[in-house]
């Protein structure tokens, strides 16, 4: 089984506003669409996706997770949202109102930081529950980049030993050497993300840091419609892990960490 455990999908026209606005070093993979996602993953030969969704504010939080809760199992794992100004018992039941198995944590689109009172209250609640897969590294402006560092990241994982937490893009985007400082050998999961795409960093840095954090602690995620998930594929293939550590970064760890079949 390959599962992408970090994949972007809206309703048709949300996905158009979406992806409406150019980001200058990226350039689209695919149209944010469920069909747009299904299509991608099947020429890829990944079997599930991961798709998160992030609620600007409060009061979006419960149509996005109605919406993740709405995706074909078949082919999608839907993440929902949580929002650090609602209270940890909104937060909670609005994931368990709608069948999901976590939330994606953004800090760059929704507003408060890792180390925000309000989201760690939420964070102690959903404890052995759910997990999280929270962005953490670089965004679009120096202030919103102050959000979510990996020092904020370290600090989380060790208040909450019990939380179940997924660190995107290694747990630092475009910060590889704070995560090598910071991040590696936390007990705590990231996943391989970088857009616009694994293939853009050194193997052989990328192959040390698998290796030193411990593969069964990485997962497989490709970050589109931002990035090429074949691509991607490829390029965990192409380090020259051993065969039983390469299916598990593709797959398996991600298949034991949210129970899938």
């Amino acid at each position: 089984m390959i599962v992408d455990t970090h994949v972007h999908v809206w309703p048709d026209k949300i996905a158009r506003a979406a992806l409406a606005r150019p980001q200058e070093d990226l350039q689209r993979q695919g149209d944010g669409t469920e069909r747009g996602a299904i299509a991608a993953m099947a020429s890829a030969g990944i079997d599930r996706c991961v798709c998160l969704g992030v609620a600007p504010d409060p009061k979006r939080v419960e149509a996005a997770n109605r919406y993740a809760g709405s995706l074909d199992p078949a082919h999608f794992v839907g993440f929902g949202s949580i929002h650090a100004r609602l209270s940890p018992e909104q937060n909670v039941e609005s994931l368990r109102r709608n069948g999901l198995k976590g939330a994606k944590v953004h800090p760059l689109f929704q507003g408060y930081a890792l180390d925000d009172p309000g989201l760690w209250a939420t964070l102690d609640a959903m404890q052995g529950e759910f997990a999280i897969i929270a962005h953490v590294g670089e965004g679009d402006s120096g202030e919103s980049n102050t959000r979510c560092t990996p020092a904020m990241l370290k600090a989380l994982v060790q208040r909450f030993p019990r939380l179940d937490v997924v660190a995107c893009h290694f747990g630092g985007y475009r910060l590889l050497d704070e995560v090598e400082r910071t991040i590696v050998g936390l007990p705590v999961y990231v996943d391989t993300s970088w857009p616009p795409g694994l293939w853009s960093l050194d193997r052989a840095r990328v192959r040390a840091i698998v290796e030193r954090h411990g593969p069964e602690r990485v997962l497989f995620g490709s970050d589109w419609p931002m990035a090429d998930p074949a691509r991607c594929v490829a390029a965990i293939e192409a380090l020259g892990l051993s065969d039983d550590d390469t299916a598990a970064v593709l797959g398996g760890n991600a298949a034991r960490l949210l129970r899938l079949e």
